[in-house]
């Protein structure tokens, strides 16, 4: 049962209507393969999901008031990060060339069809197809020659240099990194987790969500969550706990045979 889940697209609907949104949920029951997660009924609502949900696909209304979803695909992008693939839902077809400058999956007509339908979950299942076979092909061509094994870490005034094995986690908020260490923690001078990653072992140093970067090896539990998610109890003083995001799930499913 865990490794069927393991396979689900993660889903959004945002929709300003609740029947439209009821009636799309309802098509998606038959597609086994998609786990609809949520639902929004304007565009901020929209971006706060995406942010804390992390799903694979939204199927996004183009007309709401206030923020629309063209608007949404922007913001998001601005953010930076992953994103997730968006389908465009609409009673209009005039919106088609700004969806594909903006590079959506798909764009449907509404009321959605079922065999139209089909074509988006199938778009969107090549596509995280092909997303999870990009990790191990970029590892094999960019290995890097010289990652760092020290690392400088500020706490306080003073200045310490700590192996960086020794690092158990780093987290990044309000553009601030924290390298957390066993015997203390302290302020990095990278200025985004993905430039840190990019200096540490990739084979020791795993992105778990947009917010953390762990060493695998100070993993000192996996906790089941809500939805087949999982949390991350660290090995640190304070046993933190970090959350999974719903794609890198797959990973650590596949890493510990989950």
């Amino acid at each position: 049962m865990l490794q069927g889940a393991s396979l689900s697209i993660s889903t959004l609907i945002v929709d300003d209507e609740q029947l439209a949104r009821d009636e799309l949920a309802f098509l998606l029951k038959d597609f086994p393969d998609v786990e609809v997660v949520q639902t929004a009924s304007n565009g901020l609502e929209a971006i706060e999901l995406i942010q804390d949900l992390e799903p694979e696909l939204v199927f996004l209304d183009v007309q709401m008031p206030g923020l629309d979803g063209l608007g949404v695909i922007g913001r998001i992008r601005e953010k930076g990060g992953p994103a997730p693939h968006f389908v465009l839902t609409t009673a209009f077809d005039q919106y088609a060339v700004e969806a594909f400058r903006l590079q959506a999956l798909d764009y449907l007509l509404k009321p959605v069809e079922k065999d139209r339908l089909a074509d988006s979950v199938s778009r969107a299942k090549r596509a995280l197809e092909g997303k999870l076979e990009k990790p191990s092909e970029n590892a094999a061509l960019k290995q890097q020659p010289v990652q760092r094994t020290k690392l400088l870490v500020k706490t306080g005034n003073r200045n310490l240099i700590v192996d960086a094995q020794d690092l158990i986690y780093a987290t990044i908020e309000d553009g601030t990194i924290t390298i957390v260490a066993a015997e203390f923690e302290g302020q990095s001078n990278y200025r985004t987790l993905e430039e840190l990653q990019s200096n540490l072992d990739p084979g020791l140093f795993w992105r778990v969500h947009r917010s953390f970067l762990v060493n695998i090896n100070k993993i000192r539990e996996v906790i089941p969550w809500f939805k087949s998610s999982f949390q991350l109890k660290m090995d640190d003083k304070k046993r933190t706990e970090i959350p999974v995001s719903r794609i890198q799930t797959r990973r650590l499913r596949a890493l510990l045979k989950i």
